[in-house]
């Protein structure tokens, strides 16, 4: 059978990108049949990288079948992932987020999880000396991913060894880092045909605190003001996207790549709360923008507080 590779719901670049770098490895080099999928419509800047290196959109699944060989990347949560998960064969874990507990296998798995800024770091690691045979197209997906995942080594999140992997990339590749980048966050900044549910929806991951159970949305920008000129209608939808999504609350960071800070709107008391009690901040009107903020992973969701 045909071993299905996938990341998370709400597909980012690294979501994206990570399961056509890994099918790449395991129908090219090992010899296994695979094939990347996806949970969700890919965001922007993900969509830039499939158009400009030349590669097939994956198919988009809503679920797996019982028994289907799967590899997870650039996750571990279930509840990030297919409803089904646990009834299929999950064959490996290749992740740089912390360990979250839910997933059963059907036997021993490689699991690969290390703290770097990108799952797509860590599959250069894996391949080794058979990186050489990567087509252009895949190690520029493995440079957009680690580009997006470090928001260009600004991310508090980026290591060293992220940064000698995407430069080395980008030499095979001849391509200038910043100017490459540059692309990218533009692409990532054109939000203006989506809806404000798409929106908060677009980068998101579900996470409790002390039994409050929120939706915690980053829109990564190097143009800020264009979610920020909708805070107000942005803000009403949290009720509706909170009720679908069986949350209790929305937490939406508005994250500048050039100033290196998050603007965190503030629609009620709850919001206002986890903002003076998680960050220290003193909050007036209905944003407070927080100086250095840039990663959910490292610096938003170890520090919430309700």
């Amino acid at each position: 059978m045909t071993t299905l590779v996938f990341g998370h719901k709400s597909p980012d670049t690294d979501s994206t990108g990570s399961p056509i770098i890994w099918s790449w490895y395991l129908n090219e080099v090992k010899g296994e049949s695979a094939k990347p999928v996806l949970l969700g419509e890919p965001n922007t800047e993900a969509a830039f990288m499939l158009e400009h290196w030349g590669l097939e959109k994956p198919e988009i699944i809503a679920d797996v079948e019982a028994d289907a060989p799967v590899v997870i990347v650039d996750t571990n949560n279930p509840a990030e992932l297919p409803a089904s998960i646990n009834d299929a064969d999950i064959r490996g874990i290749i992740d740089h987020h912390k360990l979250v507990g839910g997933l059963e296998t059907k036997g021993p798995i490689d699991i690969t999880v290390r703290p770097l800024a990108c799952t797509a770091t860590i599959m250069v690691d894996l391949m080794g000396g058979d990186v050489a045979k990567m087509p252009d197209a895949i190690k520029g997906a493995a440079l957009t991913c680690i580009l997006s995942d470090t928001l260009e080594f600004r991310s508090p999140t980026t290591t060293a060894h992220d940064r000698a992997v995407a430069e080395t990339l980008a030499a095979d590749l001849d391509l200038d880092i910043s100017e490459f980048a540059a692309q990218m966050f533009a692409a990532k900044s054109d939000v203006s045909a989506f809806s404000d549910a798409e929106l908060i929806r677009m980068d998101s991951k579900e996470y409790a605190v002390d039994g409050t159970k929120f939706r915690v949305s980053v829109l990564e920008t190097t143009a800020p003001e264009i979610p920020l000129d909708r805070k107000a209608s942005l803000m009403e939808s949290f009720k509706t996207v909170a009720a679908e999504d069986g949350v209790d609350e929305v937490l939406l960071f508005v994250v500048d790549i050039i100033k290196e800070e998050a603007t965190l709107l503030v629609p009620n008391d709850l919001v206002k709360t986890v903002a003076e009690k998680s960050f220290g901040a003193s909050v007036e009107g209905d944003t407070v923008v927080l100086p250095g903020v840039m990663s959910r992973k490292k610096q938003i969701i170890p520090n919430l507080k309700v």
